[in-house]
């Protein structure tokens, strides 16, 4: 069996919903974060993942995170990782893309980095240590973590500059799945929100 990522993004908190960059600020989910981890869950434990019996979960230490993964019912088996954790956004921790424009016109993440915080070659060194680290083995990964993140996870698997993630967009609570495609690394599924639909 070739190794497969799932990468389960944490749920909704104020700043998530806010749009305020959150890095290492440790929030916890809103009642509806809290929700939609549940949800998550629940579409974890169906099949075709039947719960993931032998995949190695990790997540990000900070709260929403571990609270996502905890009420999706993987808390358990969850090993915190600080390679998980969000971009850090130094300076423009707190803020949204519309006040740092006012400061910085045309910044971009993706290729501006952050000041005081990470830069883009930083988090793709970081997604690499995680690409490498899920690869290693015969049995799939799930991750908890956040967006940004992710994001990168997600550039890295197909080995493509960490700035493909300003490409493809997470929601809160959704989940993706890193595979392969014909001995190709390949998007399985992104941004799956089915099992939060009303």
């Amino acid at each position: 069996m070739a190794p497969r990522i799932l990468l389960a993004r944490h749920g909704q908190t104020e700043w998530s919903r806010s749009g305020r960059h959150t890095g290492l600020t440790d929030l916890p989910l809103l009642d509806e974060g809290r929700a939609d981890a549940g949800l998550l869950g629940g579409r974890l434990e169906a099949e075709p993942f039947a719960g993931l019996p032998r995949a190695e979960v990790r997540t990000s230490p900070l709260v929403r995170a571990g609270e996502t993964a905890e009420l999706a019912g993987f808390g358990q088996r969850a090993t915190p990782w600080d390679a998980l954790v969000e971009w850090r956004y130094g300076d423009y921790e707190g803020l949204t893309s519309e006040e740092i424009h006012a400061r910085r016109p045309g910044w971009l993440v993706w290729r501006d980095g952050a000041p005081g915080g990470e830069s883009p070659q930083e988090v793709s060194d970081r997604a690499d240590e995680v690409v490498a680290w899920a690869r290693s083995a015969d049995r799939d990964v799930l991750l908890f973590a956040h967006g940004h993140i992710l994001r990168a996870l997600g550039a890295r698997w197909l080995g493509l500059p960490v700035s493909f993630g300003a490409r493809i967009r997470l929601a809160p609570a959704s989940l993706s799945v890193l595979g392969w495609s014909y001995g190709e690394p390949a998007l399985e599924s992104w941004n799956d929100t089915g099992h939060l639909a009303a």
